[in-house]
Formats: C-alpha cells, structure tokens, sequence
C-alpha cells in the first residue's frame, strides 16, 4: 500500500492553504536540499516496534539533573524500572536489516560531534545515508541511532559505581567527572530532557501520519497530509539537527569545560525545544483535522454495517452481536454474571438473546425484578438441555467521555448485582451502536429490552413491558405473543396486583371484598380508612384494604407505610420495590397497548389503565378501587369516595340486589363530579407519545403539555 507520506500528485496539488507559522526564510533552500537525498526505493517498512525501543531507551536513561545527584541510588534501583515491552514478532527481522545502518549513523554523530560544528554538513551527511527510506523512517531510524549513543552513556552513569566492568569503562570515557558538577549541570539535563521529548513527539507524530489508512483520504484529509507534507521534511532536518546538538552537550560534559555553558549553547538548546514543539503542535493540528475526518467516515461506515446486517438474513447471531457488543474485537467483551469470568460472544451463538439496554441510571428495583424473573426462567429450564433465553447488559454511554471514578463505581455495583451476562465496560459500544440503539430501536432514558432470535433477527424492539407485565409467560417475548397474551387477558384486581403479594391474592381467592387505594396525603388516608372500616360495620362486610402508594414512590411514601402499619390503618404492599413494580406493571400495560397500536378510547382496558395513571397523576388527595374475587372492581377519586361512602343510605339498599360492588358503581354513575381536573404522566419515551389522548371521564380531547419534573426525596 503506498504511503500517505509519499503523496500522488493529485495530492500536491490539493488545497495548500493550510499553513504553518514555524517556517523561515532559510526553510525553503533547505527543503529543496532535503528533498534532493530523498530517493525512496519503494520498501515498506513499519517502523513503530522500533520507536517503542527507542522510548524505552530515552525514557530509562537519567532524566534530569535530580538522577544524577542519586547516581548509586540507580544502579541499586533497576526493581523501580520493572517494564515488560511487547515487541512485535518481526524486530528481529528488522534490525537484522538496519543495525548496520543505525551503526554507521550513531558512529557518525559520535564522530562529528567531537571533531566540528558543521551541524548542518552532518544533518545532511546523515539524510544522505536513510535517502532509500520513507520520511517516518529517516527520523526512527536517525533517533536509534541517537538513541544507541546516549542509551550507552547513561548505562554507565547508572551502573559503573555497583559494576567494575562498567566502572573502568565509565573511567574511560571520564564519566566519573559528571558527578563532579551534578548542581551546575541540573539546568542543562532538564533542558536536554525537554528536547528529547519533543524529538519523541515528532518521530511519533510522523509515525502517526503514515499509518493514516489511504482507502479513508478524502479530500479534507488530502489537504491536511498535503499541508504537512510542506514541512515534515524541515521538521525531520531539525531534528536529526537537534539529535547533534544534544549528543555534542553530552560528549562536551567531562573535563573542566563542563563547569561552563556559554550563552549561546543554552540559547541554541531553548531555541532547539521551542522550534520542535512549535513544529509538533502545528502536524498535530493538521493530524487531529485527518483523524476526525477519518472517525467520522469509519462511523458512517459502522452504523451502515449494521443496518446492513440487521437487515440482511443470518445464519446465526453471532455477525450482529459482535458488531454490538464487540466492535473493537475485544477477545472476551462479556462477563459471565455466575462465575464473574470474561467469556466471548460465542456464549450466545444460536440462542435467544435479550438484550438489556440502559444508562448507569437504571433503577436497583427495576435490577432487583429483572433478576427475579431472570432466576426463575433458569429453575424453569432446569429438565432442558439450555436455558430458554440469555440476558445481556448494555450500558449505554457516551464513548467520547472517558467515566468517572464515581460512575466506574457505579458501574461496578451494578454488574456486581447482575448474574447475566454483563459488557466487560462501557466503553466497548461505540459511537455508532449509541446511534443505532438510538434512531433504530427508540433508547431514551428508561431501560429497553431489545429481543433477538438465534438468527440475530429483532422479534421485538421493547420487551420490557411484557416482562413487567408476565414475566416468563411472555417468552418468546414476540409482538405475536404480546397481542396473545392481551387478547386472552382482561383487566381484573388480581391481573393488576398479580403475584406482588401472597395475601392479596388469598383475599381475593377467599372472594373478599378488597379495597386498593393510593395517595400521599397522610390525613386523607386516615380519614378514607376510618370511613371504609365505618362503613364496613354498617353494611355488615368484611372489607379489607391495601395501601399501593404512589408511582416512583420515594421516602414520604416510605413514612406513610410506617404510620400506617403502626396505626394499624390498613394493609400495605410488602415495601418500596413492590409499590414500585405495581406502578411500573399498570405504566407498562400502557406501554404495551400502545406498542401494538390499540392505546385507544376504543379499547375498554386501556381507558381502565388510563384512568388509574391519571388517579395517580392528579393532585392532592388520593384515590381508591374497590373490587371482589377476579371479576369485578370499580373505582373513583378519593374525594368522590368519601362522599360515596358518607352518603351510605343512598345506595345501601342497592347493595342487596346488585351487590356492594355494583351498588357504589352506579351510585358514581348517577352522582358524577361536577367538576374534574384529569392530569395523565405517561412515561417519557417522546417517540412513542400519542398525539391525541381523550380523557378518561369525560372523553374530550386533553390539553398536552410538556413536564420536566425532578425530585430527589
């Protein structure tokens, strides 16, 4: 493949107004020198496995001033530099090739610097020397070479006080008189420090450049490489310039002309680190321009990859889970919730997979039911060769924004919690999985189930309702088995208390009259359980009652369950996670009429649903239903109620011949309120929000409104 480093001349002749400041007046006979030894043959190289052993070298060798007061201390301390470099396989290969070369080079430098100034003869004695090479490795291979001759010296610094054979050659090379002048000399190393670095950045950056994929060079990228390409010649000369001037301070370091630094040398090594990071900050401008340009081409690709494959038909599901989950091939993206252990995708090949999708704000209680439901699919499956289906957590986030260590410890309780199969992290969805889960499967906040079959095709965009709603009952969780499910199903007290509470459904079994009711106002639930138990002894029944709360019950609801047991009011649903789950069944029976397209003033349950949501929606007081067995219940405002059952002798006689149920029923149908003010909460998934909503009693077409609401009781 050619190199982006070495442009067609549809290149060159793309846009050069991008330019940059660091060129002088002398910059341009010098490109035209160095351009005349750059002869490329064509080889390709990749350079990179060198550049880490060149770093390794640089950054192990004393790095200030401070290092060399604490020479002995370093010779002791090789433990503090325990660093395991994974080479890649062909290094060997590679250096077989160059060594003689990077030989000749670190030879040269060593040579020049101790004979003459002549540092531009010597910069371009060296270009002349790599003039086969591409521009990324002229420099890697001209800093080994640098790097071979200070990586030696330093070695010796370091080991000649604790090694006689590193002692006699540091004596030798008169080492020893660096300790001599270790204050004087703490300037000049941390300057020398700062240069190597900016050296490092340049050869980096240029690596950089020539690993940009040429399939991904449009025309902004063109224009970027272009620009660069006007000076990454210039930034290579200074640099191998720069090698020269920092190799000569470290040959000029023993002897007594060490005790001085002549004004013009430490201006030439300031000039020196300003000119490299003045060049590195502009190329890593115009690079940043090539990545984004390049990101943004590899997530249009991404997100069309997988419509593609969602669309496309699959032997399995094992091409679209790993476009999901592991778009980076992350060998094990999965943690097995039972055992904690990383696994691969290949654990859910031709299975039923389910596909939990949500933020780090997902509810403990909606993990507390999840889990509840996902353990008894397990003991259901028990005579089975496999479970029925399998449950994998997506946390959606935004990859851009590295986490927090309060969210990775959010993250971390979370999964520690979940025994399905759970992403490794977050970060592993990329920007084109948030989109699609987005735009294709309507994710907002609230969690989703995304239900998937062993050939990877989508059954059902939301299974979360019918979860809430059946539980295992609703497997294979398909919009078929949905509408099923509905149409052998009918609104009834124990449909809406389901197996929440073991006593309710005693109650309703034994044919008891029970009544649910809901609010926040303490007083008022005082003053309906009084008037209910009055009531009760009037007309002779045996009435039971059960507190259900409020939606996202928080801690007054939690006080009012207290009051109320220790008043002895009423019954309560068992806690806080019950109360919830019996809210989020009756929003999601909502949901799930809505989804199959039947969330209608036609359909007489969902104008039940409809009715309770907006009894808990309203303000102030609360509300109640009364029913009896499974088949009949009847219900009203808690105000409506109170008068109901004040205004007993009205209907007392009714209660005979229609039974206590129907009598109140059509006490509500004769009496009806005078005034109401119905406000429906729906949940907030706005891309599934009616347009149109009649009220509950009245039938008129409700106002809409949009609420942003927040509470942190």
């Amino acid at each position: 493949m050619e190199s982006i480093l070495e442009p067609a001349t549809k290149m060159q002749q793309s846009d050069r107004g991008i330019r940059l400041s660091f060129s002088t007046s002398n910059d341009g006979l010098m490109l035209k020198q160095i351009q005349a030894v750059h002869v490329p043959d064509g080889r390709a190289i990749d350079v990179r496995p060198l550049l880490h052993i060149v770093e390794d070298i640089l950054s192990f060798a004393a790095p200030s001033g401070d290092a060399i007061v604490e020479t002995g201390k370093q010779a002791t301390g090789t433990e503090a530099f325990q660093h395991q470099t994974n080479y890649q396989t062909n290094i060997t290969d590679m250096l077989e090739t160059l060594s003689f070369l990077i030989d000749r080079i670190s030879i040269e430098m060593a040579r020049k610097c101790s004979e003459t100034r002549e540092e531009h003869a010597t910069t371009m004695s060296i270009l002349s020397m790599v003039s086969n090479y591409p521009w990324d490795a002229k420099l890697v291979i001209a800093l080994s070479a640098f790097a071979v001759n200070y990586g030696e010296f330093w070695l010796l610094a370091q080991c000649y006080t604790s090694n006689q054979l590193a002692k006699n050659l540091a004596i030798l090379k008169q080492v020893p008189g660096i300790l001599q002048h270790s204050t004087m000399l703490k300037s000049r190393f941390d300057t020398i420090k700062d240069l190597i670095t900016a050296m490092l950045d340049i050869a980096k950056c240029l690596v950089e450049f020539k690993e940009i994929p040429s399939n991904y060079v449009t025309e902004d990228v063109a224009a970027a490489v272009s620009a660069a390409m006007d000076h990454i010649p210039v930034a290579i000369y200074w640099t191998i310039r720069s090698m020269l001037a920092t190799a000569s301070q470290i040959t000029g370091l023993s002897g007594s002309e060490n005790e001085f630094l002549s004004s013009l040398e430490s201006w030439e090594l300031s000039s020196s680190v300003h000119k490299l990071s003045t060049m590195h900050s502009h190329l890593v401008g115009l690079l940043a321009i090539c990545h984004k340009q390049i990101d943004e081409r590899k997530f249009i690709e991404a997100y069309q990859n997988l419509q593609y494959l969602f669309n496309a038909a699959q032997i399995d599901n094992i091409k679209v889970l790993k476009a999901l989950i592991n778009p980076k091939d992350d060998p094990l993206p999965l943690v097995d919730g039972t055992n904690k252990k990383r696994v691969s995708v290949d654990v859910l090949r031709k299975r039923n997979v389910l596909l939990l999708i949500s933020d780090l704000d997902i509810l403990q209680d909606e993990v507390v039911i999840l889990q509840q439901i996902y353990e008894e699919s397990r003991r259901q499956s028990n005579s089975l060769d496999q479970n029925p289906y399998e449950l994998v957590w997506l946390p959606v986030l935004d990859s851009s924004v590295s986490l927090s260590k309060i969210k990775q410890r959010i993250f971390e309780n979370l999964t520690a919690t979940m025994t399905w199969f759970t992403l490794r992290h977050p970060s592993l969805l990329n920007r084109a999985v948030f989109k699609f889960i987005k735009e294709e499967w309507g994710f907002e906040q609230k969690p989703i189930v995304v239900v998937l079959d062993p050939q990877g095709r989508v059954t059902c965009s939301n299974a979360i309702h019918m979860m809430w709603i059946w539980g295992n009952l609703a497997f294979p969780f398909t919009i078929a088995k949905e509408d099923a499910l509905w149409k052998a199903e009918t609104l009834t007290l124990d449909f809406l208390v389901d197996g929440i509470d073991p006593v309710i459904l005693k109650w309703i079994s034994e044919e008891r009259f029970i009544f649910l009711y809901g609010g926040e106002d303490i007083e008022w639930i005082r003053n309906f359980t009084h008037t209910v138990k009055t009531a009760a002894r009037a007309c002779g029944i045996a009435m039971e009652m059960v507190y259900v709360g409020k939606r996202n019950p928080k801690e007054n609801i939690r006080r009012n369950m207290a009051i109320i047991n220790e008043e002895k009011l009423s019954h309560c649903l068992p806690d806080i996670t019950a109360i919830w789950y019996f809210w989020i069944r009756i929003e999601s029976m909502w949901n799930s009429k809505h989804q199959l397209g039947k969330a209608d003033e036609n359909d007489p349950t969902t104008q039940e649903i409809m009715t309770l949501l907006s009894y808990d929606g309203g303000e102030g007081y609360g509300w109640a239903l009364l029913g009896k067995g499974s088949t009949e219940f009847t219900k009203a405002r808690g105000t409506t109620f109170l008068t109901c059952l004040s205004d007993y002798n009205l209907w007392a006689e009714d209660v005979q011949t229609k039974g206590l149920v129907s009598a109140i029923h059509d006490y509500f149908l004769q009496n009806p309120t005078p005034h109401h003010c119905n406000r429906l909460v729906l949940p907030a998934t706005a891309s599934r929000l009616p347009e149109m909503v009649t009220c509950s009693e009245c039938r008129r077409t409700m106002e809409r409104y949009i609420l942003y609401h927040c509470c942190d009781e």
